[in-house]
């Protein structure tokens, strides 16, 4: 069991966002490795220790799942060193961050988040996903209600209208429109220092489970098509 994260956590993230420079954070990397990145590592592998029962393709190693703390402002006017939030992802085993359908979750000094489902998939993928939504958009309309009381509505960023090779008046135009696929809810943040805590994450993925398998079955035929000579 996980019994949630310290106290510590909370407050290193509320002081992190009123401090986000080098200066603050070097002297206090020892709290942010021992209070926020390890209790992370311990959630993630009580996760994975419960996915097999439901979505066994999506254990991660911790130490892949978890997203560095520092930010890439290479090319972002946004200057300061580090996110400040600490978030890990479950992807199908053997596929990238975005090229396939999975689980992530993500701690803040305001809420812990729980997402399932694709965000921002390549342009080969998104046109894998479509053609597989144009065909099967009937399942998936009727699999995406079950997650909906926990996990709110499947929903993403969308085209103004229906992309090129797809009928405008197809049924399913809306979800062809989408560019993500996803759930996304936030929960009250003092959850994270409850050992409820994994209980509430493990129902929502466990709820979404068969919506990521549905999206990754698009996903899985383009690559199936992509090996053929």
């Amino acid at each position: 069991m996980f019994p949630g994260f310290p106290p510590e956590a909370l407050k290193f993230l509320r002081s992190l966002e009123r401090n986000n420079r080098r200066e603050w954070f070097q002297p206090r990397k020892e709290v942010f490795e021992a209070k926020l990145k390890a209790p992370m590592m311990d959630l993630v592998e009580a996760i994975n220790a419960e996915l097999p029962a439901f979505a066994p393709e999506h254990i991660n190693d911790p130490k892949q799942a978890i997203y560095r703390i520092y930010r890439d402002t290479r090319f972002s006017p946004d200057k300061t060193p580090y996110k400040t939030h600490l978030a890990a992802i479950f992807p199908r085993r053997g596929q990238g961050k975005h090229s396939s359908a999975g689980f992530y979750i993500h701690l803040s000094a305001q809420s812990f988040g729980i997402a399932a489902g694709v965000y921002m998939p390549g342009p080969e993928e998104l046109f894998a996903l479509r053609s597989w939504i144009a065909q099967h958009h009937e399942s998936l309309r009727k699999a995406a209600l079950g997650p909906e009381k926990l996990m709110g509505k499947l929903h993403g960023d969308e085209l103004s209208r229906v992309p090129k090779g797809f009928d405008p008046k197809h049924p399913a135009s809306d979800l062809i429109r989408m560019k993500s696929w996803l759930y996304w809810v936030e929960l009250d943040a003092k959850l994270a220092e409850s050992p409820k805590l994994l209980g509430e994450i493990l129902k929502r993925l466990r709820a979404a489970a068969p919506v990521v398998d549905m999206l990754n079955a698009g996903l899985m035929k383009k690559r199936s098509a992509s090996a053929l000579p």
